[in-house]
């Protein structure tokens, strides 16, 4: 996991639950650095720079598509 890369920094626990739901289901090897410090103590946060999600450089283009779509309100069907 040493050659894991950040793609994305979390402020809050509660914004990983789906996105972490859906690297699982897609099989994507990853991690959140410091996610149990900041649940335990939100404040840390600030100090630690975040929640850093970690994945395979191989994974970085797949990880960023699922962000994007969640971040996306829009589903026209």
């Amino acid at each position: 996991m040493k050659d894991f890369i950040t793609v994305a920094i979390f402020h809050l626990p509660q914004e990983t639950y789906i996105l972490k739901t859906l690297l699982d289901r897609e099989n994507i090897p990853h991690f959140f650095e410091n996610e149990t410090i900041v649940s335990v103590d939100p404040f840390a946060s600030i100090a630690l720079g975040g929640i850093r999600l970690k994945v395979h450089p191989n994974d970085q283009e797949r990880t960023q598509q699922l962000i994007n779509d969640l971040n996306n309100p829009l589903h026209i069907v």
